[in-house]
């Protein structure tokens, strides 16, 4: 017991590091980087949509003994983001000064990685329970889906108005969840792995949600072909990191 919790918390490290990864971008000139920023937004609809649907509604159903209720949480984590947003929108409109114009695009980013990273840290200190290969096995997959995903959560929030510096700690705050995860996991034990089947549907009803919602109406905001050609092929490329990763699993 005392080697999964040693592998879980330095598994959840790692991939709350990995949120960093968005820190090259930091070399690039501004101008650079608000030009080519669709692409990453890009990126980001192919990988959230991809994790949603590829990775954690699959794995939802297969936890569940009842897919209506499986399909009912997707739809209510759907309409939970929406209320979410709702509320951003109003509060941002009340205290426009203070919230210096960020779009709640980049809370809600924040909010729905968060609980995503939570869950991957209940799936990751599970998967060392069984075993330590599985455990890392599991790691990896985790660690290489983030990848991507965190590039473009953190092109998102540059996209929402935060500054470089402040997106990458938001970020890295957010992924510091996946520790919260583990926590909870093994001081809960079988009542937290019971809960998966409720969260992972309603996590995959927040990616959804900013994806469709949030995420491609900007991606519209372009117009010449070649640029919309790009953010095809960048969504493309999102999703087929997805698929490409269930072969690891």
């Amino acid at each position: 017991m005392t080697t999964a919790y040693l592998y879980t918390f330095i598994s959840v490290l790692v991939v709350s590091l990995i949120s960093f990864v968005g820190i090259f971008t930091l070399s690039l000139r501004e101008e650079i980087l608000k030009k080519y920023i669709f692409l990453l937004i890009s990126l980001a609809v192919g990988a959230l949509l991809g994790d949603a649907f590829i990775h954690i509604i699959p794995e939802a159903i297969a936890e569940s003994a009842n897919t209506t209720l499986t399909s009912i949480l997707v739809i209510g984590g759907i309409l939970f983001f929406f209320i979410v947003e709702k509320f951003l929108h109003w509060h941002h409109h009340e205290d426009d000064t203070a919230q210096n114009h960020l779009h709640p695009m980049g809370k809600l980013i924040l909010f729905s990685d968060g609980v995503h990273n939570f869950m991957d840290g209940i799936i990751i200190g599970a998967s060392f329970l069984v075993s330590v290969p599985i455990g890392i096995a599991t790691t990896l997959a985790v660690l290489l889906h983030e990848i991507p995903q965190e590039i473009g959560d953190f092109a998102v929030l540059i996209h929402s108005g935060y500054t470089k510096a402040r997106a990458l700690w938001l970020n890295f705050l957010s992924a510091l969840a996946a520790v919260l995860g583990a926590i909870i996991f093994f001081a809960l034990g079988n009542i937290a792995e019971t809960s998966t089947s409720w969260f992972l549907p309603i996590a995959a009803g927040g990616f959804i949600y900013v994806a469709v919602a949030d995420l491609i109406p900007e991606l519209h905001k372009t117009k010449e072909i070649k640029y919309s050609l790009l953010q095809i092929v960048a969504v493309v490329v999102g999703v087929s990191v997805m698929v490409a990763l269930t072969y690891l699993e």
